[in-house]
């Protein structure tokens, strides 16, 4: 079921559309609060939910690191994660070769890498 586009909603996905990585929920409401200052984490936590089931984004999961997420559809890419700060940035496409390495007749449905270091800003700081 598709929800209506309320002025929260709206301003969360603008959100999404505008960021150029994954972001955490409370980085979803700083950027989005902008649009609507009254808006609340919980309304971004429910917003999150409703746009996961309606597939308009997709979660990023990395090992002890809060949920992230990025809109839905992007081509296949992986992630890097700054240990300073905990942003996430996407990196483009595919670096790793499937068949490296791979025990003897291994059959892999996917897999996923993650960069771990510091990001420019960090790094300038």
């Amino acid at each position: 079921m598709m929800r209506r586009m309320t002025r929260q909603r709206r301003a969360i996905m603008s959100t999404f559309e505008r960021s150029e990585r994954p972001l955490r929920p409370d980085e979803v409401l700083a950027e989005a609060q902008r649009d609507v200052p009254s808006l609340s984490l919980a309304t971004v936590y429910r917003a999150l939910q409703d746009m996961l089931q309606e597939r308009e984004i997709d979660a990023v999961a990395i090992p002890n690191h809060p949920p992230c997420y990025e809109l839905a559809g992007l081509k296949h890419h992986h992630h890097c994660i700054c240990t300073d700060c905990g942003r996430v940035f996407e990196v483009a496409g595919c670096c790793y070769k499937e068949e490296q390495n791979l025990p003897e007749g291994f059959a892999p449905e996917g897999h996923e890498v993650i960069v771990y270091g510091h990001c420019r800003d960090c790094r300038s700081a």
